[in-house]
């Protein structure tokens, strides 16, 4: 019997970018699957207390320095030097992540993956219908419906309950991940997350 590993998601994380390839690649290894769940970020942060580190940790001498060496390090040892900080960041994900909502769930690692290089390697203002339009299209979705259901209440409130049942579960930031019931936090988590699924 394959084994899941649910990610907790918000493509706003530049850490849910850096974490996916590798965690992708731990999956395959394991003859896993990757079970995707939708929350905004910017909502779990408020329900929590918590901030992005950036802003966090501003005051604390050397810690966004070291914080930067460490991702700097996790890009070299994954080859993930495409990576580059969209110049919007943080910016807003909300269509995005009520269109993933809205996707059946065996289309949202497809769509993550069609968007995440726009975003993290190209710079891709998220909110910029027309472009993000085009994107969909070319990625074989469509786009016009899936504008249309970011405006449904029921969409809004499925994210809205996501993040709220995130934070209940104890999660309080991205990338989140659960395997077997145990939560596991950060990209940093690989290579306990490998230990757990060989358990």
């Amino acid at each position: 019997m394959s084994k899941t590993i649910e990610l907790i998601f918000d493509f706003v994380s530049p850490n849910a970018y850096l974490i996916w390839q590798p965690l992708k690649a731990l999956a395959e290894s394991h003859g896993a699957t990757i079970e995707i769940t939708p929350v905004f970020l910017g909502g779990m942060h408020k329900l929590t207390g918590n901030a992005p580190p950036f802003i966090r940790d501003a005051e604390v001498k050397g810690k966004n320095d070291y914080a930067m060496l460490e991702m700097n390090r996790f890009i070299k040892k994954h080859g993930l030097t495409k990576f580059k900080m969209n110049p919007k960041f943080p910016f807003n994900t909300i269509t995005l992540l009520r269109m993933l909502v809205a996707l059946a769930p065996e289309k949202r690692v497809a769509f993550i993956e069609m968007l995440l290089p726009p975003i993290w390697e190209q710079g891709l203002d998220v909110t910029d219908s027309e472009t993000l339009g085009t994107i969909l299209q070319d990625g074989g979705f469509d786009a016009a419906a899936l504008f249309a259901q970011t405006q449904d209440p029921a969409i809004k409130q499925a994210l809205i309950d996501n993040t709220e049942k995130a934070v209940e579960r104890g999660a309080f930031g991205i990338p989140t991940i659960y395997v077997d019931g145990e939560i596991y936090f950060g990209k940093e988590r690989l290579g306990q997350i490998d230990e757990q699924l060989s358990a």
